[in-house]
């Protein structure tokens, strides 16, 4: 079994940036990048386009910018292994780590494993078909993209999501629709009557978006009433899905406090409840989830990892 001092779990921004201050301060990391869960990269590897990382006015395609964290982690000493981490056991000190053909003791963890944004399986949403051609689940990230200025937009969801998407997206859109399946959102009274005033926002109620269609983008947006049956079609630029995320914290079994919605409790910076392990990125942030925020919060998983080994170094 190997021993390490610090053992990283993910491959985002905050994966990246933990492991460039970690490698840094001389902590030997060890990078657990995946390969089967489909989660190697993060978010930013079906992302086209980045406008608002710091660094880039011209934009940056996010697997580029991935790769660049990549290289940079490599260049300070981070070993990677492309390899997932199935379960850890961290009733025991070192912890332990279970890969498929391995086992690994480190004295701290950096969980960085993000949060992948849910979909519904629309014919024309698929990874092969408009995904990140129109169709995407993120409108702080994408919205403000020329494909979609000027052009009517779909929102998918009723709660304060969706609402907040639409709002955000009413500064590019020429109209917003909010699509539900609901004769009424589960958003907050405030955020409902913000948008059903709003002007240039329409609920679509009682419905749902039953394909989509274009040639090179989006083009048009096929929905279905679900109590009529009644099909229109509507011109469209985009369409975004607004119902939620899923936190990548099954390897996990419960051994870590999670929040109600199933994301990892962090307090004074990125503490986990279990000593020496702390937790960076989308697996602990449902509020912000943005790139750089997640980068943010590596950089200070790093330094409180840095922090707990040194003073546990008895210990250790």
């Amino acid at each position: 079994m190997r021993q390490v001092k610090l053992l990283i779990i993910g491959s985002g921004p905050a994966a990246y940036t933990a492991a460039i201050y970690a490698a840094r301060a001389n902590l030997s990391p060890i990078l657990f990048e995946g390969f089967y869960s489909g989660t190697a990269g993060g978010q930013l590897m079906s992302t086209t386009e980045v406008e608002n990382f710091p660094g880039f006015p011209e934009g940056i395609d996010g697997p580029e910018l991935i790769e660049r964290c990549k290289k940079q982690a490599l260049r300070f000493g981070t070993e990677l292994i492309s390899e997932d981490i199935e379960s850890v056991d961290l009733s025991v000190f070192p912890f332990i780590a279970f890969t498929k053909s391995a086992q690994y003791q480190a004295k701290s963890i950096i969980i960085a494993t993000g949060a992948n944004a849910k979909r519904l399986d629309i014919p024309g949403t698929g990874d092969d078909e408009f995904w990140q051609r129109g169709v995407t689940a993120c409108a702080v990230c994408d919205g403000a993209a020329p494909i979609f200025r000027n052009r009517p937009l779909f929102v998918i969801g009723g709660g304060d999501t969706a609402v907040e998407e639409a709002l955000f997206l009413t500064k590019f859109g020429s109209k917003v629709y909010i699509v539900h399946r609901r004769n009424q959102l589960r958003a907050s009274k405030i955020m409902q009557e913000r948008i059903l005033k709003h002007p240039k926002i329409e609920v679509i109620w009682d419905s749902e978006v039953i394909k989509v269609t274009g040639n090179a983008s989006v083009e048009e947006v096929v929905i279905q009433n679900v109590l009529t049956a009644d099909i229109s079609i509507h011109k469209a630029g985009g369409l975004f899905f607004a119902i939620g995320h899923q936190p990548n914290t099954t390897f996990l079994q419960q051994q870590i406090q999670l929040h109600p919605n199933g994301y990892i409790k962090v307090s004074n910076g990125s503490h986990t409840n279990v000593k020496g392990v702390f937790a960076a990125g989308d697996v602990q942030d449902y509020q912000y989830r943005q790139a750089v925020t997640a980068a943010g919060s590596g950089c200070m998983a790093a330094l409180d990892a840095e922090r707990w080994l040194s003073e546990h170094e008895d210990d250790c």
